[in-house]
C-alpha cells in the first residue's frame, strides 16, 4: 500500500511506504541495521491561533509538525479588515513557533497565517486564524455551542479532514447525548444515547450510559487512517445515531461497540461486546486508542461490571476498524489473576520496541492481549492515579509512579520500571486512601521529574525531598504546559499555577497565572476538572477546555506568553496522542521522552501522516 502524503496547511510533505513499504528511521541491532515501520498519525495543519495578550499585543502561535525538517523557518502574515496579507517578519523565525505582533490595529479584525520556509523558499501558507475587532484581552478562544445540558468531557479529532481539530462533547442530561462541532463551532450532529442512559450510577451504570465516575465509553480518533476521524461509542437498545436511525435489541443489557462516521454521526460498523459476564449486567467502559501493531491504531476497551457479592468482573479487549469492518482481535479476562486495576488506562510503548502496551496501575498487557507483568504479587493493590513517562532521563526507558488506596501493608506511593514492573522505591505510612498523585518536572535544581501525593515533593530519580517541608508542595491534580519554560505549570480547580522551588508555598497559596472563572469558565460536570487538556492549537504548549455556565460555549484556554523553546506538537508524539484518547479520572498526558529542565532535543517521531 502506498501512502502519498498531502501538503496541508503549509506542512512539509513526505512520501513513504507502510508495511510492505512504509518504513521509519533505521535502528542499529545486534544483527546489523533494522527497519521499523512507522505509525500512521494525523495529517494536522499548522493550528494557527492568535490571542490578544495586552493592550496593543497579539500573540500568534502555530504548530511545528512531527516531520518538519530541522531548521525550518516561518514567516508570519497579517490581513487587516479583510485586506491583502502583509508579511510581518523580516527574516524567517527559527526559534519558538510563536510571534508577538505589536503593530496591529486592534479596532479592526486581523487574520494571521504562516508560511514555512525550507531551502530558502516559502511554502504554501497555512489556514488563517481571525482575531475579531476590539477583541477582549484574554488567553481564550471561544467556540459556540447549541444550548444544552452540562458537559463532562470533550474529545478532539479531525472529523472533516481539513487538518484542524474538531470537537465532540457529551451532554449530561437524561437521556444523555453526544454532539459534534467543527473547529469553528459549526454544529455537525447529535447522537441520543436513549433510555439505557437514564441510569447514571457511577459504579453500575446503564448499558448505554457514558461519562460517569471513572467511565467514559466514548473516544475520537482516525481509526482507519484515512484522514477523517471516527467516533467510537458503547451502544445498546434505543441509541439514535446522527442520521436519525435507531439501534434496537430486545435485551437492554446487551452492548456493542459502534464506530460512527465523524462527519454525520451515522453508524459505520459495530461489533458485539462479549457476553461473558452478562449475567451480572451491562459493562461500564473506558475507551481509547493504542498502536498494538506499531503502525495502525486499535480501539481498546477496558470494561467492568459488578457481581452480586460486590466483586468486579474485568475484561479488556482490542478491536480493529479498517473502514469496512470492526473486528475484535482479542480479549483478556482477569478472573482469578492478581492484577490490580485503577481508574485510568494508559497506552504506551513501555519497552521501546515500537508497539504499544496497555497499562493499568498494577499490571500491563502486551499488544497481543497477554499479561506482560503484574505488580500484584509485589504488594500493589488498587489505586486512583498513576503516571508513565521518562521521569529519569539518566536511566534507560520509562518509569512509573502510582498511589495506593488503603493498601493493608501501609504502602502509600511507589516508583517502578515501566517495562518490567520492578519496584525502584516505595513509601509507607498508611493504610490510607491517597487519592491523588502527580508527576512533572517542577524543580529545575534536580534532574528529571518530581512526583508527589500528600507526603511531600520527591525527586523521582533520587527519592529525596526537594522541599524539606512536606506541606509546601502543590496539590497533586494536573500538569499544564503554559508559560514556555521547561518546568511544568499546574492546573487545579480552575487555577493555572506555578510552584516556585526558591520560594515554596503551601498548596492553597501557589503563585497564580490564570483564574479561569475570570473568563466565564466553569468546571466540568461531576468534578473540578476541565473537559479536556491537550495540545490542540498553536505551538507545543497545552490548551485546557471548559464551558461557560450556560453550556452554550466552549472556552479554550491557550497561552498568551511567548517562548523561544521549539518543540514539535505534542499531538504528533505517539504516547501523548494515545493519552488524549483516554479519560477515566482525568490525569496529565506524557510524551515518551523527557520533557523538562535540561532536556535534550527530542528524537524525531517515527510516524508518517495519514493521506
Amino acid at each position: 500500500m502506498h501512502w502519498s502524503l498531502k501538503l496541508r496547511g503549509g506542512a512539509v510533505a513526505v512520501s513513504a511506504l507502510l508495511a510492505a513499504g512504509i518504513v521509519g528511521p533505521t535502528e542499529p541491532s545486534a544483527a546489523g541495521t533494522t527497519l521499523r515501520a512507522a505509525r500512521v498519525m494525523e495529517n494536522l495543519g499548522r493550528g494557527v491561533v492568535a490571542v490578544r495578550s495586552g493592550p496593543a499585543q497579539v500573540l500568534v502561535s502555530w504548530r511545528l509538525l512531527g516531520l518538519d525538517p530541522a531548521g525550518i523557518g516561518f514567516h508570519v502574515y497579517r490581513s487587516t479588515a479583510g485586506g491583502a496579507y502583509t508579511r510581518l517578519t523580516a527574516n524567517p523565525l527559527t526559534a519558538g513557533t510563536n510571534y508577538t505582533d505589536t503593530t496591529a490595529d486592534l479596532t479592526k479584525s486581523n487574520s494571521y497565517r504562516v508560511t514555512p520556509v525550507t531551502g530558502g523558499q516559502e511554502q504554501p501558507p497555512s489556514d488563517a486564524f481571525t482575531l475579531t475587532a476590539n477583541h477582549a484581552t484574554e488567553p481564550v478562544v471561544r467556540i459556540p455551542l447549541r444550548p444544552g445540558g452540562p458537559v463532562k468531557f470533550a474529545w478532539v479529532g479531525d472529523l472533516d479532514g481539513d487538518g484542524a481539530y474538531d470537537y465532540v462533547i457529551d451532554r449530561q442530561t437524561s437521556p444523555q447525548t453526544l454532539e459534534a462541532y467543527r473547529s469553528d463551532g459549526t454544529f455537525l450532529w447529535q447522537v441520543n444515547l436513549g433510555p439505557n442512559s437514564l441510569n447514571q450510577d457511577n459504579i453500575e451504570p446503564g448499558s448505554s450510559t457514558v461519562d460517569v465516575g471513572n467511565w467514559d465509553g466514548v473516544t475520537v480518533y482516525d481509526l482507519d487512517s484515512d484522514g477523517d476521524a471516527e467516533v467510537a461509542v458503547k451502544i445498546a437498545d434505543g441509541v439514535t445515531f446522527g442520521d436519525g436511525t435507531t439501534w434496537t435489541h430486545a435485551d437492554d443489557a446487551r452492548q456493542w461497540l459502534a464506530v460512527l462516521d465523524g462527519r454525520t454521526g451515522a453508524l459505520s460498523r459495530y461489533s458485539s461486546i462479549p457476553a461473558t459476564y452478562l449475567a451480572d449486567g451491562p459493562m461500564a467502559a473506558r475507551l481509547g486508542v493504542a498502536y498494538l501493531d506499531g503502525t495502525t491504531p486499535s480501539l481498546v476497551a477496558f470494561m467492568k461490571n459488578r457481581q452480586d457479592g460486590g466483586a468486579f468482573n474485568l475484561m479488556i479487549g482490542a478491536w480493529k476498524y479498517d473502514g469496512g469492518s470492526l473486528e475484535r482481535r482479542w480479549t483478556w479476562q482477569r478472573d482469578g489473576q492478581n492484577a490490580p486495576d485503577g481508574h485510568n488506562t494508559r497506552a504506551i510503548d513501555v519497552d521501546g520496541n515500537g508497539t504499544d502496551e496497555i497499562a493499568e496501575i498494577g499490571f500491563v498487557l502486551n499488544g497481543d492481549g497477554t499479561l506482560r507483568y503484574s505488580m500484584g504479587p509485589r504488594g500493589i493493590v488498587h489505586g486512583d492515579r498513576f503516571h508513565l513517562a521518562d521521569m529519569d532521563p539518566g536511566r534507560p526507558g520509562l518509569e512509573g509512579y502510582g498511589v495506593q488506596q488503603d493498601n493493608p501493608s501501609g504502602l502509600l506511593e511507589y516508583y517502578y520500571d515501566a517495562a518490567t514492573g520492578a519496584l525502584i522505591w516505595q513509601h509507607y505510612g498508611g493504610p490510607a486512601d491517597v487519592g491523588r498523585g502527580m508527576a512533572a518536572d517542577i524543580d529545575s535544581r534536580h534532574p528529571g521529574m518530581e512526583v508527589w501525593s500528600f507526603s511531600g515533593l520527591y525527586n523521582a530519580r533520587t527519592n529525596t525531598l526537594t522541599e524539606p517541608d512536606a506541606s509546601k508542595r502543590p496539590w497533586p491534580q494536573l500538569g499544564l504546559w503554559w508559560d514556555g519554560d521547561l518546568t511544568a505549570e499546574l492546573l487545579n480547580d480552575g487555577k493555572i499555577e506555578k510552584w516556585n522551588p526558591l520560594a515554596p508555598t503551601t498548596t492553597g497559596s501557589l503563585p497564580r497565572l490564570v483564574s479561569t472563572w475570570n473568563y466565564g469558565a466553569v468546571d466540568a460536570s461531576q468534578g473540578i476538572n476541565p473537559l479536556l487538556v491537550g495540545d490542540i492549537l498553536g505551538d507545543w504548549r497545552e490548551e485546557a477546555v471548559y464551558t461557560n455556565a450556560a453550556y452554550d460555549e466552549l472556552i479554550v484556554f491557550t497561552t498568551n506568553q511567548p517562548t523561544t523553546t521549539r518543540l514539535y506538537t505534542l499531538a504528533h508524539n505517539p504516547a501523548y496522542r494515545n493519552a488524549m484518547t483516554f479519560k477515566g479520572y482525568m490525569q496529565s498526558h506524557h510524551v515518551d521522552y523527557f520533557l523538562g529542565a535540561g532536556m535534550s532535543a527530542p528524537p524525531r517521531p517515527n510516524i508518517v501522516y495519514a493521506p
